[in-house]
C-alpha cells in the first residue's frame, strides 16, 4: 500500500515539474516579445552576424535568469513555501492588472515605433562609448575604472573591459546592454517570484528556454515582427496570463501543507 502511494506521489513530480516549465517558457513569451531585449537583439542583428548577436544576447539573458531564480529560491529559506507562493499570486495579480489598464489605454494600432527609437538612440550612444574608449590608453581607462565605482553599473562596465580580452568588443556591447535592459524587467520579476517553489530549477529552465526562443525570433526577423505586431493585442494577451498565473500560485499556496 505505501509503495503505491509512493509510486503515485513520485508520478506526480515530474507533472508539477513540467507545468513549472510549460509555465515559465509562456511568461518569458508573454513578456519578452516587443520588449527593450527584443528589440536591441533584433537591430544588432541587422548591424553584425546573427550567431554573435544570439550568442552575446542569449548568454546575457541565461545568466540572468539563472541568478534570478537563485534569489527567487532563497525566499523559501526566509519565508515559508506556503507564503511565497501566495506572494508570488499576488504580484502576477498586480502585472496583470497593471498590463490590462496599459492595454486598454492604448489605440488598436499601436506599435513599438517610440520604444523601437529608444532603443536605436541608446545603441548609438553606446557606440560612442565604446569609440571614446578605445581611444584612451588602456592603462588610464582601468585607473579611472576603478576610481569611479560607485555602483552596481559601474562595476558592470569594468567587468565588460576585462572580458573584451577574451571577446570581442561588438559580443561584449550587446551582453552588456541585453543585462542592462533585463534588470528590472517584469520577466526578471516574474522569475523570481516563480522560482520561490520546489520546482525552482524548471522554472528556470523553462525561462532559459523562452528566453532563447525569443532571442532567436528576435535575431531572425525581429524588427519585422516588432512592426506588425498590435502592442494592444500582446499587452492584453500578457495581462490575460499573468491572471492565470496569479490564480495558479494562489490556488497551490491554499493546496499547500
Amino acid at each position: 500500500m505505501s509503495t503505491e502511494i509512493s509510486a503515485a506521489d513520485g508520478g506526480n513530480l515530474p507533472q508539477s515539474g513540467f507545468t513549472s516549465f510549460l509555465m515559465a517558457v509562456s511568461m518569458i513569451g508573454v513578456s519578452e516579445i516587443g520588449d527593450k531585449t527584443f528589440l536591441i537583439a533584433a537591430l544588432m542583428a541587422m548591424r553584425h552576424t546573427r550567431w554573435l548577436v544570439f550568442s552575446s544576447a542569449a548568454s546575457s539573458l541565461a545568466i540572468m535568469t539563472v541568478l534570478s531564480g537563485l534569489v527567487g529560491h532563497t525566499f523559501v529559506s526566509i519565508i515559508s513555501e506556503r507564503y511565497t507562493r501566495f506572494l508570488a499570486g499576488m504580484l502576477f495579480l498586480i502585472f496583470g492588472y497593471k498590463l490590462t489598464l496599459e492595454g486598454l489605454e492604448m489605440s488598436k494600432d499601436a506599435g513599438v515605433e517610440d520604444e523601437l527609437a529608444e532603443v536605436e538612440e541608446e545603441i548609438a550612444v553606446n557606440d560612442l562609448n565604446t569609440n571614446a574608449t578605445d581611444l584612451e590608453s588602456g592603462v588610464v581607462v582601468e585607473k579611472n575604472r576603478f576610481k569611479s565605482i560607485k555602483d552596481w553599473k559601474d562595476a558592470l562596465t569594468l567587468v565588460t573591459q576585462k572580458l573584451s580580452v577574451l571577446f570581442s568588443p561588438i559580443w561584449i556591447q550587446i551582453f552588456s546592454m541585453v543585462f542592462l535592459g533585463e534588470f528590472g524587467d517584469r520577466s526578471q520579476i516574474s522569475i523570481i517570484a516563480m522560482a520561490s517553489d520546489s520546482n525552482y530549477w524548471y522554472v528556470i529552465f523553462g525561462a532559459v528556454v523562452g528566453h532563447f526562443i525569443c532571442t532567436g525570433v528576435a535575431v531572425v526577423g525581429g524588427k519585422f515582427l516588432a512592426t506588425k505586431i498590435s502592442m494592444r493585442t500582446v499587452t492584453l494577451g500578457g495581462a490575460f496570463s499573468f491572471f492565470i498565473f496569479a490564480i495558479h500560485y494562489i490556488y497551490e499556496a491554499f493546496q499547500t501543507d
